[in-house]
């Protein structure tokens, strides 16, 4: 079930892709597909959401995006050079105007003193450019989820807007 922001921006990204004539696209981790949910609760989102991919562990990361296993091993999963290969890997396989990529450390456990529960990277991709930015959330696994994938539609509608 989605809340009633995520609904909202979803619509937004919708009605935004469908009057540009553009294809979004997602690499999610932490997320665990959410971010593809909310995009395709949207009706006529089979006209420009082409597809996604939940690659949650790193194997998955590197055979379905090409993110090599040599960033894995030092940046880590949950880290700026990871997302910007999920997100290049994911627009370059779906052939999408617009991707997005997620990882990040939901918790409860997980976190560490320089990678904290609530850290999320995140990767935008619009028409061959690519934006990363990361966000430390509060709350717990369901609220930090809910707020990576909000905090990303919002940010991808913001990418599209300024691209025109």
């Amino acid at each position: 079930m989605l809340n009633a922001q995520t609904t909202l921006f979803a619509a937004r990204l919708g009605k935004l892709l469908d009057q540009l004539n553009l294809s979004i696209s997602c690499a999610e981790s932490c997320t665990g597909g959410g971010l593809a949910y909310a995009i395709t609760s949207v009706a006529g989102s089979s006209g420009w959401f082409k597809q996604s991919y939940v690659t949650y562990c790193n194997e998955a990361k590197t055979q379905m995006l090409n993110v090599p296993v040599k960033t894995l091993n030092e940046d880590g999963a949950v880290s700026q050079a990871t997302v910007e290969y999920m997100v290049k890997g994911c627009a370059q396989a779906a052939c999408a105007d617009v991707a997005v990529s997620i990882s990040g450390i939901a918790g409860p456990g997980g976190g560490s003193a320089e990678k904290p529960v609530g850290l999320v990277w995140f990767g935008f991709f619009v028409n061959g450019n690519i934006l990363t930015k990361h966000v430390i959330f509060d709350g717990d696994r369901s609220s930090i989820r809910l707020q990576a994938i909000d905090f990303a539609l919002g940010k991808i509608i913001e990418q599209i807007e300024n691209s025109k």
